[in-house]
Formats: structure tokens, sequence, C-alpha cells
């Protein structure tokens, strides 16, 4: 059963030859976008036009390399994805929208060469609607189960009523939709200790989550499937709060949802980042083990990077550990278990 093993996680999509990426900033005239340095062999230098973003090594590009590091864990299959420095939500929409197709198209080469190991969630150029939903139907062609997309567009926040005709789209095909913190508010009052990474990117998680339940998104669309990232950040443990606000102060809360916060635990997904098996055990018993997704974010350091080893510390029954390491993975993304059976 454990061996099993399903999961949301992360990785670059890049060319299989990472030198075939477009210099966009060359391309569109202007800075932001992702170019790889390849300063030595199995390994890259992120930059964002100068600046250097992150060193990355070959299992962010290599699926084949991937492929055999998982299996030292008993991992068989990747959802995967683009790193969200990649989403250029920045660009110009056509710009942007030019950047998700070649993602994609990448994406897609990669689940049609390995379909025993691979599938991808699709990127799309959230800072049009109208560009985003035309790319979210070339998704669902391309075969992905879903898409993944940043905690806020642009410091919009995602309960935003511009962005309910996509995730209405998203429910119309039948499509997941994975939220991955990004862009995080207050990074550049938090530039020391790695506060953006530690602190700001659960805020943000929650900053999503919260918005699209007060906005009454899940609410209008019941059969959207959603799941956030590294355990839904601090929503979960901070739904008392959320409660609290509601009743207390509904002039300011519960101006647009008439429904209290904490019944909509359940009805979305997150997966099992937490680093913490009392956290995870906690989050099992708010929102069940068949909303909880295997996760690594694998392979970047702040990542579940043993592949699941703290889970075995968390009581749960064999019938919960199924769910987490492969079944909740499949519902989410409308898939059936027996594709990898």
């Amino acid at each position: 059963i454990v061996n099993n093993k399903a999961k949301a996680i992360r990785i670059i999509s890049l060319a299989k030859s990472a030198d075939n990426i477009p210099d966009f900033g060359r391309k569109f005239g202007y800075e932001g976008f992702i170019r790889l340095h390849h300063h030595k062999p199995g390994a890259a230098r992120m930059m964002q036009g100068e600046r250097f973003f992150r060193e990355i090594q070959a299992n962010c590009w290599d699926p084949a390399l991937r492929i055999r590091e998982y299996a030292e864990k008993g991992v068989k299959v990747q959802i995967v994805c683009t790193i969200p420095v990649m989403f250029a939500y920045f660009a110009k929409p056509e710009h942007g929208l030019e950047v998700s197709q070649f993602l994609n198209d990448h994406l897609a080469g990669i689940q049609n060469e390995y379909p025993d190991h691979y599938l991808g969630l699709g990127t799309v150029p959230m800072q049009s609607v109208t560009l985003a939903i035309q790319e979210l139907e070339r998704c669902k062609d391309l075969g992905f189960p879903g898409v993944q997309i940043g905690s806020n567009i642009n410091d919009v926040n995602l309960g935003d009523e511009i962005y309910f005709p996509f995730f209405e789209a998203c429910e119309a095909l039948n499509m997941a939709v994975l939220v991955h913190p990004w862009n995080m508010m207050g990074q550049e009052h938090m530039g020391k200790y790695w506060l953006p990474w530690l602190v700001g990117m659960p805020a943000e998680t929650a900053r999503a989550a919260a918005s699209m339940i007060f906005s009454g998104l899940f609410e209008k669309l019941p059969k959207l499937r959603v799941c956030f990232a590294h355990a839904g950040g601090s929503l979960i443990p901070t739904i008392g709060r959320l409660e609290h606000g509601f009743h207390c102060r509904p002039d300011l809360v519960a101006i647009d949802n008439p429904v209290n916060p904490r019944q909509y635990l359940g009805k979305f997904w997150v997966d099992s980042v937490t680093h913490d098996p009392e956290l995870l055990h906690y989050i099992v018993k708010k929102i069940g083990a068949d909303k909880i997704s295997f996760g690594t974010d694998y392979p970047f350091p702040l990542g579940d990077l043993d592949m699941g080893k703290f889970i075995d510390e968390v009581p749960l029954s064999n019938e919960e550990r199924q769910q987490i390491f492969f079944e909740s993975t499949c519902t989410w993304l409308g898939i059936s278990p027996q594709r990898w059976a």
C-alpha cells in the first residue's frame, strides 16, 4: 500500500536540455524572466536578468534522474509542475501566455515520454483571466488533470471577483487547482533569516484560502477541487481565530458569505508537508486523511526530502495512510487509482 505513493510535488518545468529555455527577457525586451546559467556540470544558477535567484541541481530538470531518486524512497509516481518564480504574472498578458505555453508543452512531453511516472499540472497566465481560461482549456487537451496557480496575482487575492470566471471554468472542465505560495506579502520588510520562506509562505497560503472562503467561492462552486500547498500554511491551525472573527465582526468578515469558515474544513485538500508529526495528526483530525495529499516539495531544501518518513511517526490507521500516500491525490485530481495499479 505505502509503496504506491502519489503526490503533489514541484518540478522546475524546463526543457530536457535546460540550455533550450528561451531568453524571454531578451525576446520581449524587459527583465524578470528566469534564465539558466550553467556554471558547472549538473548544476545551474537561476537568474532573473542579472540577479541571482537560486542554484539548482540536475534533479530539477532531468526526469530520468528524478525517477531513480524517487525509487530509492519507494515512490513511483510524481505529480509535477513549475516552480512559482516562473509564473511570469508580471509580464504582459500575451508574453505570459507564451511562457505558459512553453512550460506546458515541455511538461506534456515529459508526461508522454514517462507515462508510468509523471503527471503534470499546467501553468496559466493569471494576469489575464481570458488568456488563463484559454490556456486552461489547452492544458485539458494536453492531458493535464489540473493547473497550479500562485497564492495571489500581483497582490490581488484569489477571492477577488475578477478571478471567478477562471475558477468557474476549472469546475466546468473538471480541472483541479493547486495553490502555491509566492510573492509573499511584506517580504521587502523581512529579508533576514529567510523569513519570507519560513513565515511569509504559510501566511500567504492562509491568505489565499481565507480570501476564497470569505468570498463565497467554494459556496458558489461546490465541485471545484482545490489543494493548498504546505498543509494549507497557517490556515488550519488558526481556524479558531477566523471563526471567532466571523462571529464577533460579521460586518467586516461575513459581508460576502454568511457561512462559518469552519464549515469548509474537509471541502478542500492540503498536502502533507508539515515537518511535524503532531501538526499533521491535528490536520488529519480537522479535515480527514482523505483530504491530505502526500507532498514533498522535492528537491528543494524546505521540502520533505525523506519523502514521508516523518509520517510513520503519526498514529494513523492503514486506511488513513493509504489515503495520504495515494488515494486522496487521485481523488483531488479526478483520476482513477487503477491508472497505476
